[in-house]
């Protein structure tokens, strides 16, 4: 604090002596939310001179109406969390596939959820840390509590007011529960993160990449999993055929799908266990979890009392530049309900920054967006579903693979990998590619700058691939699986996750 302080000071003399007129106001910035996208954008535009102060409410790994924390749901209880226990479910498969590797596990490998729980809050705590220290690097001033506006430039933090040229919404999304009998026994993401006993069984409820992801870790962690969904299929806005793979992979890691079921209630019984009565019939489970999507983090943070355009689910309305139907107030990131990764919320708070800060307006870009979901085995896509290309292009060509990878030649697991380009026929671009398998996110990274930069399947081609290794498949795909013509349109779905 002692670093930041002087430069604070110096900036709020250089705007004191300011004569070009403008009203003067406590900060250029105020940030109501320090998530990914809040404190990436505040540190920016302190960085480029502005006065800042970002709002946060006290540290907690689970959120609720009084606790928060420096560093937001990715870092605390989502992104960050969720992959440390997903590394630490794997190794059961691990422990399974040495022996065909001449490995002898001597004893059935344990599990204890406590060392894990402890272990991950840990890292957490250092990685909370880290992010205070970046803001106070950054001579940005936390301001600890609840941040309300309270009118177009002025924000209060626990009975304190004060003024900003610009607010930055920035505040995300909460889990979200139905309203059904019993919602108050389920878990949430948030608490599913922090069990310290590892269930025998667990019901998850949902079909999207958050259920997807817990079914998977409790499966490796060795409980039984049964997965609700109201659907055909999961994740959906997905590509089809990825979407059919991964349900076909679930069910051989033995995860058992109740597809086209929803929940109607949730009963304790006196054991302690649970039924969850469905459309289709009772599931007796040791625990329920409920991830049934996320919702906007608008409730209490002042956006009806002055007069924020917000969608019916409680989102942000914003412009292509991330500002509201309020001049001076703009909001990023999840509370926009736009595209809800973290790295969009840092890209839409870098744009911000150059918009309203630096004076060179900047949207951001939000094509070519790629996702991975961390299932066993993870997703990967970048692109334009085949449903979504044939809609919006018409003639498309479909490039796909399947196979078993080298790994488990040996293995003996039954685990398959799936690979999927999509192409404009008119033109040759690649404009999708979808990937099922060990690796696919670290895979798609790299092949998202090809498609971002408008690469075509000739260019594809002309790569020579790495071999022995399964991203080689993208580079060798030469004959076409079939060719889609705008007479056989399916029906349009772009993903969404």
């Amino acid at each position: 604090a002692a670093r930041a302080a002087p430069r604070r000071q110096a900036r709020r003399a250089a705007a004191a002596s300011d004569s070009n007129g403008a009203e003067e106001y406590d900060y250029d910035v105020i940030t109501i939310g320090a998530g990914s996208g809040g404190v990436r954008a505040s540190r920016m535009a302190a960085a480029a001179g502005a006065r800042v102060a970002v709002c946060e409410m006290p540290y907690s790994t689970k959120a609720s109406d009084t606790t928060g924390g420096v560093g937001g749901t990715c870092v605390i209880r989502g992104c960050v969390p969720k992959k440390l226990m997903m590394y630490g479910s794997e190794y059961a498969h691990a422990f399974k596939d040495c022996e065909g590797f001449g490995w002898t596990v001597p004893e059935a490998p344990t599990h204890d959820m406590r060392t894990l729980i402890f272990n991950k809050n840990k890292e957490l705590d250092r990685l909370h840390g880290i992010y205070l220290k970046l803001l106070n690097g950054s001579g940005v001033e936390l301001l600890e509590g609840r941040g309300r506006m309270v009118d177009a430039h002025t924000v209060e933090v626990d009975g304190k007011k004060m003024t900003a040229k610009t607010i930055l919404v920035a505040v995300g999304g909460r889990a979200y529960v139905p309203d059904i009998p019993g919602k108050e026994l389920v878990l949430t993401s948030d608490d599913a993160l922090d069990l310290e006993e590892l269930p025998e069984s667990i019901t998850i409820v949902g079909g999207g990449y958050i259920a997807l992801e817990f079914a998977c870790i409790f499966a490796g962690l060795g409980a039984k999993v049964d997965v609700v969904y109201r659907a055909d299929l999961p994740l959906r806005g997905f590509d089809q055929e990825v979407r059919e793979f991964l349900k076909e992979q679930l069910e051989v890691k033995g995860i058992t799908i109740h597809a086209e079921t929803s929940p109607t209630a949730v009963e304790k019984q006196d054991d302690g266990s649970m039924v969850l009565k469905t459309s289709t019939g009772d599931i007796a489970t040791g625990a329920v979890m409920f991830a049934t999507g996320r919702k906007p983090n608008t409730g209490d943070i002042g956006a009806a009392e002055v007069g924020l355009e917000l969608a019916p689910n409680g989102a942000i309305k914003v412009d292509e530049y991330s500002r509201t139907n309020i001049d001076s107030i703009y909001a990023v990131g999840d509370v926009t309900d736009r595209i809800n990764l973290t790295p969009v919320a840092l890209m839409e708070g870098m744009a911000f920054v150059s918009t309203v800060i630096k004076g060179v307006p900047q949207v951001p870009d939000h094509s070519n967006v790629p996702a991975a979901v961390f299932t066993q085995p993870p997703v990967a896509t970048v692109g334009m579903t085949e449903e979504a290309a044939t809609a919006a292009l018409g003639d498309v060509d479909i490039y796909t693979s399947s196979f078993r990878p080298m790994k488990h030649t040996l293995s003996g697991s039954s685990e398959r990998a799936f690979m999927k380009l999509v192409v404009d026929a008119a033109t040759d671009k690649v404009v999708g590619c979808h990937m099922v398998g060990e690796d696919s996110a670290e895979i798609m990274q790299g092949l998202a700058i090809a498609v971002k930069m408008g690469a075509t399947k000739k260019q594809f081609d002309s790569t020579v691939g790495i071999h022995p290794s399964s991203a080689e498949e993208f580079v060798t795909m030469r004959t076409v699986s079939r060719e889609v013509r705008k007479a056989e349109t399916p029906a349009a779905e772009a993903v969404s996750a």
